[in-house]
């Protein structure tokens, strides 16, 4: 019942946030973009969104070894695409992350090891996220002049990285070590903090990720060229990498509601049309689940497939009788 509960409240903040993303917009400016779709560039933006897939798996592959989890690359491949498909059908933007945890954990690994590397990857790419949005405050703010806005900029960028830091930091403190219900944040901060400064893993894992984040960025840019929207590929970069850390809080359905508003908000204290804001939000969110259709066939050719459906529906609580 209290799982139902969540995902009716989920379902409640995206609804609402997409009713204010849409409130106030030129519907005809946005029938007039969709008129002019290119299909060049949505196939180029899929190519995109898919290259993203290869590049997480070889930052977890990297991450799973600092924890003691060996994982060839094939399927670290095959489980993130998997997991990219439970992100767009489980009612949580971590839904691929439970996948991944099950799918590693089956592998030989073990619940553990499973679990620290997967938090600790998703770690990684929030901290890099951070660490570029809070670089790129100088340029933002350029583009940027609403007060209001450039505060929501300092609040998320320099928020988020602060915290990132106190989380690296926690494993030094003793009593964060030796309190049961923090003890396993301590560990995962240790091996986080192995695998950001080890020579050997260090410099690759902050690269992959920054790719992927930069990839993300041309992924809109792509999307915006598809229905001729005026958005300039540094202008992506500074709106949309802030919009995708904002959407990394899990409270409502795969992101949905969360990213529309957001990029609506970005784009009107860009100058740039709102609409636009919310074409590119929506179009990235078709993106990852055009990819998610592909690993939904890799997940259905999988010997797993069986399996990960039943641990899901044995989790999932049936009607109170």
């Amino acid at each position: 019942m209290r799982r139902l509960a969540l995902i009716a409240v989920k379902l409640a903040v995206s609804v609402a946030l997409l009713c204010v993303a849409m409130s106030g917009l030129n519907f005809a400016a946005i029938g007039e973009r969709l008129s002019q779709l290119d299909l060049g560039w949505i196939v180029a933006a899929f190519m995109v969104a898919l290259l993203q897939v290869p590049l997480v798996a070889m930052r977890w592959r990297r991450v799973a070894a600092a924890c003691g989890a060996e994982l060839p690359l094939h399927e670290a491949l095959r489980f993130n695409l998997i997991a990219v498909f439970f992100n767009q059908v489980l009612p949580s933007t971590v839904g691929g992350d439970a996948a991944r945890i099950w799918l590693l954990a089956r592998f030989g690994a073990g619940w553990s090891k499973a679990t620290y590397s997967v938090l600790i990857d998703r770690f990684v790419g929030v901290l890099v996220l951070s660490a570029t949005v809070t670089a790129g405050l100088y340029w933002s703010f350029q583009l940027i002049q609403n007060p209001v806005g450039r505060i929501a900029l300092l609040i998320v960028g320099l928020g988020s990285l602060t915290a990132a830091a106190v989380f690296l930091v926690s494993a030094n403190w003793t009593w964060f070590r030796d309190w049961r219900p923090t003890r396993h944040l301590a560990k995962m901060s240790a091996v986080a903090r192995d695998v950001l400064f080890s020579r050997v893993s260090g410099a690759s894992v902050a690269a992959i990720s920054l790719l992927v984040h930069m990839l993300t960025a041309v992924l809109a840019w792509s999307l915006a060229r598809a229905v001729a929207a005026p958005l300039e590929l540094w202008h992506a970069f500074l709106l949309v990498l802030p919009v995708m850390l904002i959407a990394t809080v899990p409270i409502s359905i795969a992101g949905w509601g969360v990213r529309e508003s957001a990029l609506v908000l970005a784009f009107s204290y860009a100058g740039l049309p709102e609409s636009d804001g919310l074409i590119v939000s929506v179009l990235l969110g078709a993106a990852m689940i055009a990819v998610g259709i592909v690993g939904g066939a890799v997940w259905l050719l999988s010997p797993e497939s069986p399996r990960l459906t039943t641990a899901w529906t044995l989790t999932t609580p049936g009607p109170e009788r």
